[in-house]
């Protein structure tokens, strides 16, 4: 997903002030970012994170914002960032679309997506085995990973239009959740799902936190680990405290301890939580694919 890369008309302040609000709905996952008076004076001085003007792949007009230097006034600013390594998020529709359908409801799925920032796919995945039985959250994880996909969401109910009110199911290596809604509410409800809840960071003090990532097979595993670590906002330090074979522990200084860690890392693809521990924090390294 290129948060940074944003369509824009022509290189006046105004325009380029637009696109900058766009980039803040996606670098933060937040729909009010755009509007956030925290965030105000990063977007009257835009052109300031103005890194290159580019074609697109379709040859539309953008720019390419800072992304680092747009993170860290995000940060100051006492905002979260939603890392930018966002889980792959694979759609399924049951039953199945005509292809007339199918493609309108791409057209629509992928339209928010990109505002919001999630990459998706929509694919044409059976939900239910061979016997006819429906597939589990498991299951479904699991076709999910065959095609390249960190999490799968799933729309049930017959089409009428993209207003039409859907049964939503969204299946994560953590958690599972339900709703009902459209298809644009599918999308935004997923990213508010994924994103770190915004808290009032700038009054949290650091403090350490212990944390141990598992699936850390490599000495390139390991330094790859250690740069999410220390990409994650609020985030000052981070060393290595313990390691065994296939997982590390580290000590993290971040801004509000190992609840500040907790909720950054909530919506990441690559550091994932594990649930089934049953004390501390404990977190399983997933490499891209």
């Amino acid at each position: 997903m290129r948060v940074y890369e944003v369509d824009v008309e022509g290189q006046s302040a105004a325009a380029v002030q637009d696109a900058m609000r766009q980039a803040l709905v996606r670098a933060t996952g937040r729909r009010e970012a755009a509007d956030d008076p925290a965030l105000a004076a990063l977007i009257a001085d835009a052109a300031r994170y103005v890194k290159a003007y580019t074609t697109g792949p379709r040859g539309e007009s953008q720019v390419v914002f800072d992304a680092v230097a747009v993170e860290h006034a995000i940060n100051a600013a006492g905002r979260s960032f939603w890392d930018r390594e966002r889980p792959f998020t694979l759609v399924v529709l049951d039953p199945p679309r005509t292809r007339a359908a199918e493609d309108a409801a791409r057209v629509e799925l992928e339209r928010v997506a990109a505002e919001r920032g999630l990459p998706i796919s929509l694919i044409p995945l059976s939900v239910v085995d061979s016997a006819g039985n429906s597939r589990g959250a498991d299951a479904l994880l699991q076709a999910a990973q065959r095609y390249g996909g960190d999490e799968i969401l799933v729309g049930r109910g017959e089409d009428a239009g993209p207003d039409s009110v859907l049964q939503w199911s969204l299946y994560t290596r953590a958690r599972s959740e339900s709703w009902n809604g459209p298809l644009a509410a599918a999308i935004d409800h997923t990213v508010d799902l994924l994103v770190p809840q915004q808290g009032s960071s700038l009054a949290q003090a650091e403090t350490g936190a212990r944390v141990r990532i598992d699936g850390v097979g490599s000495l390139t595993d390991y330094a790859a680990v250690a740069r999410l670590l220390q990409a994650v906002p609020g985030v000052r330090r981070v060393n290595i405290a313990a390691a065994d074979r296939g997982s590390v522990v580290f000590d993290v200084t971040v801004r509000g301890g190992a609840a500040g860690l907790e909720q950054e890392l909530a919506g990441s693809a690559r550091l994932v939580r594990n649930s089934d521990a049953a004390a501390g924090m404990v977190y399983r390294y997933q490499p891209r694919g």
